[in-house]
C-alpha cells in the first residue's frame, strides 16, 4: 500500500506527512526536497506569508544514511510563522476569552469556513480555516518530491506550466515538451509566452490594486510512462479517476481535464480518438496525436500524460464579500485573512506533486518490490515483455 497522510495547521507549530510504501534503496536527497518547496511559493502574485515562510523539511524516519530502509517517512516542514500565533494556537486549554485569540465569527464565501463550522459544530471558524488552508499543501509537496525520485529511478519525469490565467490567453495555451523544460523555474508565472506572462502580469497587477483575484487553468504533463498503469477491470481502478481526484483535492480547483477534456465533447468522434501506428525503429506502438492525453480505458497508453487543472479564483478577497455573523445573524463582511492576489503557477507545482504520488503508486501496485532492486527487476521484465507484444 503506497499511501500518505499529513497535519497541520496553517498557524500551528508544524505541518507533518507521512508516506508509507516506499520500497527500500531509494536515494532520497532532502535538498531536492527543498527545492520542490520553494518552486511552491514562488510565483507572481503571492501574499505576504511567502515572505514570512522558509520551507525547510526535516526527515524524522524511514530514510538512513541517505536511503529509504522501508519503514514509513516521517517528514516535518517548520511553520515560521507560528511564532507569531503560539497564543492563539496553542494546544494547551485556555480558558481565557482575549482579541489576541482571534476568533472568526464572519465566514467568508467561497471557503470551508460555513460548512466546516456547522459539520464539526465550532464557534470559532478558525478551526476550520487553519486546515482548510491551502498552506497544508507544502506537506503535498514534500510527499510529491519523494515520489519524483522514485519516478525520476524508471525514467518518468512531470512538469507542470500556467496555460491561462484570468481568461488570458483566450484558449489555454498548447505548448511542447521541450517548450515546458525551457521554462524558467523562476519565471514570474511559469508561462511558455513571454507576451502572453506580460499581459497576465498587468492583469494581477490590476485585480491586486482592485482588492481582487484571479483563477486560471495549469497543465501537467508527465513523461516516460510505460502503458499498462492502471486498469480497466474496476472503477477505482481507473488512473483517470485517481488522477482526477487528486487535482480535484487541490484547494480553489474546480474542474480536470485529461487531454483534450472538455473539447473533445464538442467533435465527431474522428476528430477526437488517436490513430494507432506502430514504430519499427523503437519497437512499439505510437499513436501521431494524443488527444487522449495520454490515457484509454483507465490505463497509460505510453504517450504523454497530461492533465489540467482549473483554478477559481482565491476566496479571500481584500475587498471583503458580503457574509452574515453567526452568532448575531446580521449582515456583515466577511472577515479578511493574509492572502494572494493569484496562486495558479504554486497550484501547478502542487499538481505536479499529486500526479506524481498517483503515479508512483500505480507504479507500486503493478511492479511491488519490497526493495528497489526487486522493484526494478520486474519493471524491467514487464518491458521486455511489451517488446514481444
Amino acid at each position: 500500500m503506497f499511501r500518505f497522510t499529513t497535519a497541520g495547521e496553517s498557524h500551528g507549530r508544524a505541518l507533518v506527512a507521512t508516506l508509507e510504501g516506499l520500497p527500500a534503496g531509494l536515494n532520497v536527497d532532502t535538498e531536492q526536497i527543498n527545492r520542490e518547496l520553494a518552486r511552491r511559493q514562488q510565483g507572481y502574485g503571492r501574499g505576504g506569508r511567502m515572505r514570512i515562510e522558509c520551507d525547510r523539511v526535516e526527515i524524522l524516519s524511514g530514510v538512513r544514511h541517505g536511503q529509504t530502509i522501508g519503514s514509513p517517512v516521517a517528514l516535518v516542514i517548520e511553520n515560521k510563522d507560528w511564532a507569531n500565533w503560539k497564543d492563539v494556537m496553542r494546544v494547551e486549554e485556555s480558558k481565557e476569552v482575549t482579541e489576541n485569540l482571534r476568533r472568526v465569527a464572519r465566514p467568508r464565501p467561497g471557503h470551508a469556513d460555513l460548512a466546516g463550522g456547522q459539520k464539526f459544530n465550532r464557534r470559532d471558524l478558525r478551526d476550520v480555516l487553519e486546515r482548510a488552508s491551502a498552506r497544508e499543501t507544502a506537506a503535498r509537496v514534500a510527499v510529491g518530491a519523494i515520489a519524483k525520485l522514485l519516478l525520476a529511478e524508471f525514467g518518468v519525469e512531470a512538469r507542470s506550466h500556467v496555460v491561462q490565467l484570468g481568461g488570458l490567453p483566450a484558449e489555454p495555451l498548447q505548448i511542447t515538451w521541450d517548450e515546458i523544460c525551457h521554462i524558467a523555474d523562476d519565471a514570474p508565472l511559469r508561462c511558455g509566452d513571454a507576451e502572453v506572462e506580460r499581459r497576465m502580469i498587468e492583469l494581477v497587477d490590476e485585480a491586486r490594486r482592485a482588492g481582487d483575484t484571479l483563477g486560471g487553468v495549469f497543465e501537467v504533463v508527465a513523461r516516460g510512462l510505460v502503458p499498462g498503469l492502471g486498469s480497466h477491470t474496476a472503477w477505482d481502478w481507473k488512473l483517470d479517476g485517481r488522477l482526477a481526484q487528486s487535482v480535484m483535492s487541490i484547494p480553489a480547483v474546480k474542474a480536470v481535464a485529461i487531454g483534450a477534456g472538455v473539447e473533445a465533447s464538442r467533435l465527431p468522434g474522428s476528430q477526437v480518438h488517436d490513430e494507432i501506428c506502430y514504430d519499427e525503429a523503437a519497437e512499439k506502438f505510437v499513436r501521431p496525436t494524443n488527444r487522449a492525453g495520454g490515457l484509454e480505458g483507465g490505463i497509460t497508453n505510453g504517450e504523454e500524460l497530461r492533465v489540467r487543472g482549473f483554478m477559481k479564483p482565491i476566496s479571500t478577497l481584500r475587498r471583503a464579500l458580503r457574509s452574515v455573523d453567526i452568532d448575531t445573524k446580521e449582515e456583515q463582511s466577511a472577515v479578511f485573512e493574509r492572502s494572494d492576489t493569484t496562486a495558479v503557477p504554486a497550484a501547478g507545482v502542487i499538481g505536479e506533486s499529486m500526479i506524481a504520488f498517483v503515479l508512483a503508486a500505480a507504479m507500486r501496485e503493478k511492479f511491488g518490490g519490497d526493495s528497489l532492486e526487486e522493484m526494478r527487476r520486474n519493471y524491467e521484465g514487464y518491458c521486455e515483455q511489451l517488446r514481444d507484444y
